[in-house]
């Protein structure tokens, strides 16, 4: 394949036109209509659809534009950090985080990046899905205990655990009877939760009265005397030390680590290696009470 002619057919796909590449570019545009036919010609397919003002790819050229444009704009980032004589992060950083995450730290922990690396126009967007870094562009995503997947790589950088937690007004039981209790998505009953503290570990019936699709909101209800809860300890570990809320053990099970990953084929930018020094800096032992101090109240 003809990587110049792979390179002029990104340029129009990128600027959507012979004429616009050519105007953003200094490059003619009839090399660059030479170019894209030799290229359609090679690989025997039509990559885009031309009309007589609108230029569209097809889904073949779709397909090859998402694919390839990533490769030449990590390659352009290259050549301008070596001509520059270092490797400055700069350009777009794109990543995907998870809701609760994003709500109580994204947001500061963008700001500070964005302070400190002016160069580097970060994008987040909120999600706790399952997503495809390289059809969707992403070039880091933070999730909570991923998947084993063999084509990313990936840095554990933070640790967290859930507790149970309630308001003081809110008896645990010691009769076996079922206790109120807001849970996040589907209630089920008949629940049990398994809770150990340092001497002893027990079950608790629940009796669910509120359903909320968020963490935040199981606190906030959580923090109202509705019912008992399980959260993260670094959402409560404030109202923990206020006496708002009583922590009444942890809750049984594995505990909750979040991850930075990234596609293990491409190399490591300097954007993304800066964010991940960041987070490394930012929680410099990965715990939650560091995830606690850095949220704040």
């Amino acid at each position: 394949m003809n990587l110049l002619a792979l390179a002029d057919f990104n340029l129009v796909a990128r600027h959507e036109g012979f004429g616009k590449a050519s105007r953003a570019t200094g490059r003619p545009k009839a090399t660059l209509s030479r170019r894209v036919a030799e290229l359609e010609a090679s690989l025997e397919l039509r990559l885009f659809e031309r009309g007589a003002r609108v230029l569209k790819l097809t889904e073949e050229g779709r397909a090859l534009f998402e694919r390839t444009s990533q490769l030449f704009t990590e390659l352009d980032e290259t050549t301008t950090e070596i001509a520059s004589g270092g490797r400055e992060p700069r350009g777009r950083l794109r990543i995907s985080a998870p809701l609760l995450f994003s709500l109580t730290a994204m947001g500061k922990l963008a700001a500070d990046f964005a302070l400190k690396y002016p160069k580097v126009q970060l994008e987040v967007t909120t999600e706790d899905r399952p997503v495809d870094m390289i059809e969707e562009a992403y070039d880091l995503v933070i999730r909570v205990n991923p998947e084993p997947d063999e084509s990313l790589i990936g840095r554990a950088f933070l640790h967290d655990r859930l507790v149970i937690v309630a308001s003081p007004d809110l008896p645990r039981p010691i009769d076996g009877s079922a206790v109120p209790a807001v849970v996040r998505g589907q209630a089920r009953q008949g629940e049990i939760w398994n809770v150990k503290t340092p001497t002893s570990q027990s079950g608790i019936a629940v009796n669910p009265v509120l359903s909320l699709s968020s963490l935040v909101m199981v606190r906030d209800a959580v923090r109202k005397g509705v019912g008992a809860g399980r959260l993260p300890v670094s959402l409560v570990s404030h109202d923990i030390g206020d006496g708002t809320l009583v922590q009444w053990g942890d809750v049984d099970g594995p505990e909750i680590t979040l991850w930075a990953l990234y596609p293990s084929r491409r190399l490591l930018s300097a954007r993304v290696s800066a964010f991940l020094d960041f987070l490394r800096d930012a929680f410099p032992k990965g715990t939650s009470d560091e995830l606690s101090a850095y949220v704040g109240r």
